[in-house]
């Protein structure tokens, strides 16, 4: 018996990227580390945690090195992740959060750290 998957992702819930798009997201080890620490969350999650994270998976981070990341993140990357439908950003809180399309990374934000966390 075939079981029929033709509407499998038309509920919305899981929208993909197109491929061109997936490699630019995860081109940048930052952004690619972050979108992998970020699928390993449930919900939204500080700003600040993440740039933490990032700086910590670096090395020892000063607070000169913080800041430099914050302020890369926030204009390099985030809005690159925010325009391409994968993270959900509230400025307000200072949050951010995985959006269904982020889901089309999984696989390969997988293979991409199998040692790490």
């Amino acid at each position: 018996m075939k079981t029929d998957i033709s509407d499998a992702n038309s509920s919305g819930t899981d929208a993909s990227l197109p491929s061109n798009t997936v490699f630019e997201l995860l081109y940048e080890d930052q952004r690619r580390y972050a979108l992998y620490y970020l699928s390993r969350k449930v919900g939204a999650v500080s700003l600040e945690e993440l740039v933490d994270r990032i700086a910590h998976r670096e090395g020892n981070p000063t607070g000169d090195r913080l800041e430099q990341i914050a302020v890369e993140f926030h204009h390099s990357h985030l809005r690159k992740l925010v325009d391409s439908k994968v993270l959900r950003y509230d400025a307000d809180a200072g949050t951010i959060e995985r959006r269904a399309a982020a889901r089309s990374l999984d696989p390969y934000l997988e293979l991409a750290f199998t040692t790490d966390l």
